[in-house]
């Protein structure tokens, strides 16, 4: 069997930046045991498969330990693939997810993405959270991950987490962020319990970073940069119940994944 494969930089304008992805375009499902093997061997903090299904696409997300509900690079370079390698012709992409419906559309040379509203609400710091960070933060919130707020952008880029605490907290990952110097807002995403010690750009994670900056600053629409050692820059801009995404691509590689059945 032969799959093939690319790998993008998804909330990238250049190479060597933003966050990779593996992107596998597929005629029908394969079993889950061989997309998690993939995945694995892959990685990437996601490999993304998806399958034609009426008018879109059903999409699927895997890091190299687990299945994921939500990824946004990985949409991002899902639909980077069909509209500049697939030959896909419509204005919008539309993906079935574990999330419902996520919608893509070409915004000039970016893409701009329709993704769920995830407000963190306030809560009490998780045992371990502190010392996982090494740092204190100044309020604590959480969603599907928890959210850690610092003063300012140079404390959020001195952390150094031990990722073995922070692996056993019981969401999904922890944001740590702060308001920018040069942008609105920035952020670092760590998911250990998830098989990526730290994600280099994660959309994800915006869907809760988006409406707390909002309502913080007063503004729907923000500049975002995730400052891991690879970068990104996402504009965000929040409607409703709808988060809206963008940012750029770059296709670094394609070929083939050769499988013995």
């Amino acid at each position: 069997m032969k799959i093939r494969q690319f790998q993008v930089d998804a909330f990238a304008h250049c190479l060597f930046e933003g966050n990779p992805a593996a992107v596998c375009p597929l005629d029908d499902w394969l079993p889950d045991r061989l997309l998690q093997s993939i995945a694995a061997e892959n990685n990437l903090s996601e490999t993304a498969f998806f399958v034609p299904a009426g008018q879109g696409f059903d999409l699927r997300w895997f890091t190299p330990a687990t299945e994921v509900d939500l990824c946004g690079h990985a949409t991002l370079a899902s639909a980077h693939i069909l509209f500049e390698s697939l030959g896909y012709s419509g204005a919008a992409v539309s993906f079935n997810t574990r999330s419902g419906e996520l919608i893509v559309k070409r915004a000039g040379k970016d893409y701009s993405m329709d993704f769920p509203a995830q407000p963190p609400q306030a809560c009490a710091p998780p045992a371990g959270l502190k010392e996982g960070l090494g740092a204190s933060p100044l309020e604590v919130l959480a969603s599907q991950d928890y959210m850690a707020v610092f003063h300012s952008e140079a404390q959020v880029r001195s952390l150094t987490p031990d990722y073995s605490i922070l692996r056993a907290l019981d969401l999904r990952g922890v944001i740590a962020t702060a308001p920018g110097d040069n942008v609105d807002f920035v952020s670092r995403f760590f998911a250990p319990g998830a098989g990526i010690d730290e994600d280099p750009v994660t959309g994800s994670a915006h869907c809760a970073l988006a409406p707390y900056w909002s309502e913080r600053l007063g503004r729907q629409r923000l500049q975002a940069r995730q400052v891991s050692a690879r970068g990104g820059r996402l504009e965000c801009e929040v409607n409703g119940a709808r988060v809206i995404l963008k940012g750029g691509a770059v296709t670094f590689m394609q070929g083939q994944v050769l499988i013995e059945l």
